[in-house]
């Protein structure tokens, strides 16, 4: 049986033209979008694109296959929307904390999906700098907070009412500015190679972020700059003009606004979790829909992207 998400993914190309504008339109990153397409690929047995220098072309298959698709998908909308009349998604407000990388990144295609299948529930976002999050949730404020955790870092206990559920898990890797000698070739740099380079920090203000760069502080990285208030589109910012290098999540170096080189650290056990808060003490259909989608959109505890 084929993958729900990865028919839209294939229709979505179709319509785009262009696998890294369909990555763009669905919020994923092309490497991960292509991935999707040849699992689709293998379980259709068939090629269902054509890649060229302008973008990409479906097959004689992948036509085929957009237009079952297109009608799946179109019945799995209604579907949805008659669910949601009878399991009360017509009405009522769903309120979202979020920290600002997943509120650009991660939320606005979750968010579009959720609108699709509940357009008549409203929507409300505010912005937490994790784990103030997790107290909005514990206190009432929100019904679920996006939140995250790194690794090395001393563990922030939930209070008893909430529990998190992991929904993304990605390694930190390094940035420099453009053409910089450390991130001229894609292999694996040990950290012990970061000796002596200036680092732009984020610690002690951004507190999450504390074991991390005491790892880098222990390979020898210098901190050079130091960024008062957290906020990865000005440490990259200042990467991109030479200033010094930085450690960032994948996402935010691979979505960075400016220009930067990256490289991924060896052996990768530098890393981010990002995790959905919820109460314990209650189930809203509107909360348990939204934390459905996320699960879809970006896999199970454990699975790394």
């Amino acid at each position: 049986m084929y993958d729900p998400t990865r028919l839209a993914a294939l229709v979505a190309v179709a319509e785009a033209g262009s696998i890294t504008r369909a990555a763009e339109r669905l919020g994923y990153t092309t490497p991960a979008l292509s991935q999707q397409l040849a699992k689709l690929e293998r379980e259709a047995g068939a090629s269902l694109l054509v890649r060229h220098h302008r973008g990409a072309r479906l097959t004689d298959a992948g036509e085929l296959l957009v237009a079952r698709a297109r009608r799946v998908l179109d019945e799995l909308e209604r579907a949805r929307l008659e669910l949601a009349r009878l399991s009360g998604l017509s009405g009522g407000t769903l309120r979202l904390g979020t920290f600002p990388t997943a509120g650009i990144h991660l939320l606005p295609p979750v968010l579009s999906s959720f609108r699709r299948s509940h357009p008549d529930v409203e929507l409300a976002v505010s912005q937490y700098e994790p784990p103030d999050g997790v107290t909005a949730v514990a206190e009432g404020r929100v019904d679920l907070a996006l939140t995250h955790d790194y690794e090395p870092a001393v563990p922030h206990p939930l209070p008893s009412s909430v529990a998190a559920e992991p929904v993304l898990v990605e390694e930190l890797v390094l940035i420099t500015a453009p053409g910089h000698v450390l991130t001229a070739t894609a292999s694996r740099l040990p950290p012990s190679e970061l000796a002596g380079q200036p680092l732009i920090s984020m610690a002690p203000a951004h507190p999450p972020r504390r074991g991390v760069e005491a790892a880098l502080a222990r390979a020898g990285a210098v901190p050079s700059v130091l960024v008062e208030t957290p906020g990865y589109a000005v440490v990259c910012a200042l990467v991109s003009a030479g200033l010094g290098v930085a450690v960032v999540p994948e996402m935010v170096a691979r979505r960075a606004a400016t220009p930067v080189g990256v490289r991924p650290l060896d052996p990768g056990d530098l890393r981010r979790t990002i995790s959905v808060v919820h109460r314990v003490d209650e189930s809203a259909p509107a909360a348990d829909a939204f934390r459905a989608l996320l699960r879809g959109a970006f896999g199970r505890a454990g699975q790394r992207s």
